[in-house]
Parts: structure tokens; C-alpha cells; sequence
């Protein structure tokens, strides 16, 4: 598929906040698949999401790199979260093509409203890490989580890293930094299993996805290195802005605010 130098970059800059937002709570496919969509209407649902997982698996690369080094995230929780997020993501992905986005959209709203008046009603929630469980019930909380959030992830996508990073602190009881680090590792290996599934389909168009990858690259790093310089307080307000964000771009589309 062919498209102006225009729309490659309106497509790069799209990807480049996609990045940045990704990094810090995750969720920058709310801004990067919409921007696929206005970009290149003529391209089928399964080459969207294939090339928004090749420019997303570039960003969280990075991230995820620059959390491990700076974070030092546990491994006994994000080995099984990995794990087990790989395992849905690939079996959601299977069956992208299947299931209409139209069934989701209510689900995730109703969910970001909760998740976002839980954090608002609770503001000591994420400030400190005060894990709930211990032992082999902590791996198989981090196990479900990854499972669940990862099948999400394969099918469709957007919001993903913020239910990794929400069930994170308010499930496991991580802190908002630490909590972003791990969902980043996460959020690496469900973009890299629906790849598995996208790329022998010949679904990715790689030179968007790699243009874009680039930018959210950048934005990715951007994102990490400003989430671990702010700290667990910034990252909890930021997961505020972009949950309430997202609450309103899901709502108007349910409503049909935003055309068609």
C-alpha cells in the first residue's frame, strides 16, 4: 500500500505520544491505532493491528530495557507474568479476525471507569510496594493477570498496559514505578507473540510499522527515563490523565461523538 509523505508523518508523530504515554501507563495503542485508522482507511482490521504490534514491540523494547536497568524489577514476578502474557496474547491473536471490536468497546470502558474511580477514591493506593500474596500464590496471581490482560492484548489491544499496570498495584500491591516496569516486560512479550501469529500471516506493513517503530522508540525511552525521574507519585497522576482520556475516546465513539 502506497501513502503520502503526509500521512507517514502524521502516522511517526502519532507514534512517537503513542511511545512516550506507553512507557510511562501504558495504553499508547488508544493513540496509535486510531491514528492507523484515520491514516489508512482502506487497510483491512488485521493489517491495522499487525503493524500497530510491529511499531509497539519496538517502544516497549526500549522501555523495557531502560526499566530493568533502572528499576531492577523482581524476576519471580515478571518471568510468569511474561510467560503467561505471551500465551494469551498468541491465543487472542488467533482469533482477531474473528471477533468484532464492537463486542469490546462497552467491556473496556466500563472496566477503565472502575479502574480510574478505584485509583481517584484511593490515593494511597501505589505509593508504596506492599505485596498481597507470597509465594506460590504471588506467582499464580502474576500467572492470571498475565493470561488474562494478554488474550485482551492479542485480540485487540488498546489500554493494555494500564490493566497491566492497575492490576499490578491493585492486585499484587506493587507501587505505580515498579508496577510500569513490569507491565512494560509484559507488554513486550504480547506484542511479540501476536507478531508470531501477524507476521507468517503477511498482515504487518512494514514500512509504516518500521517508521513508526522508530518514533516510538523514541517516545518509549522518553517515557521510561521520565517515569523513573518523577517517581511512583507522577506515574499514579499520569495514570489518572490517561485513564480519564481514554474513558472519553471509548465513550464518544459508543456514542458516535467522533463520527463515523
Amino acid at each position: 500500500m502506497e501513502i503520502s509523505n503526509e500521512v507517514l508523518a502524521f502516522l511517526v508523530v502519532a507514534a512517537l505520544a503513542a511511545g512516550f504515554v506507553d512507557a510511562v501507563v501504558g495504553g499508547g495503542g488508544l493513540i496509535q491505532l486510531p491514528a492507523l485508522l484515520i491514516g489508512l482507511p482502506g487497510a483491512s482490521p488485521v493489517h491495522i493491528l499487525a503493524t500497530n504490534k510491529l511499531a509497539s514491540i519496538c517502544g516497549t523494547t526500549v522501555s523495557a530495557t531502560t526499566y530493568a536497568r533502572r528499576v531492577k524489577p523482581d524476576p519471580r514476578t515478571f518471568l510468569p507474568l511474561m510467560l503467561a502474557a505471551f500465551l494469551g496474547s498468541a491465543g487472542g491473536a488467533a482469533l482477531a479476525s474473528l471477533i468484532p471490536k464492537s463486542a469490546f468497546d462497552p467491556i473496556v470502558l466500563v472496566a477503565l471507569v472502575l479502574v480510574g474511580a478505584y485509583v481517584v477514591f484511593k490515593p494511597s493506593l501505589g505509593e508504596i510496594t506492599d505485596l498481597r500474596f507470597a509465594g506460590r500464590h504471588h506467582t499464580l496471581a502474576a500467572l492470571g493477570t498475565g493470561v488474562v490482560v494478554g488474550f485482551y492484548d492479542g485480540v485487540l489491544g488498546p489500554g493494555t498496559g494500564s490493566f497491566f499496570v492497575f492490576a499490578l498495584v491493585g492486585l499484587l500491591g506493587y507501587n505505580f514505578l515498579e508496577a510500569s516496569a513490569k507491565a512494560k516486560m509484559a507488554n513486550w512479550a504480547t506484542n511479540l507473540a501476536a507478531l508470531v501469529v501477524f507476521i507468517p500471516q503477511g498482515a504487518v506493513m512494514w514500512k509504516v510499522g518500521l517508521a513508526m517503530g522508530a518514533a516510538n522508540m523514541v517516545g518509549g525511552y522518553l517515557g521510561a527515563r521520565t517515569a523513573i525521574g518523577r517517581g511512583a507519585a507522577f506515574v499514579r497522576i499520569f495514570f489518572i490523565v490517561v485513564v480519564s482520556a481514554f474513558v472519553v475516546r471509548i465513550g464518544g465513539d459508543l456514542l458516535g461523538l467522533w463520527g463515523a
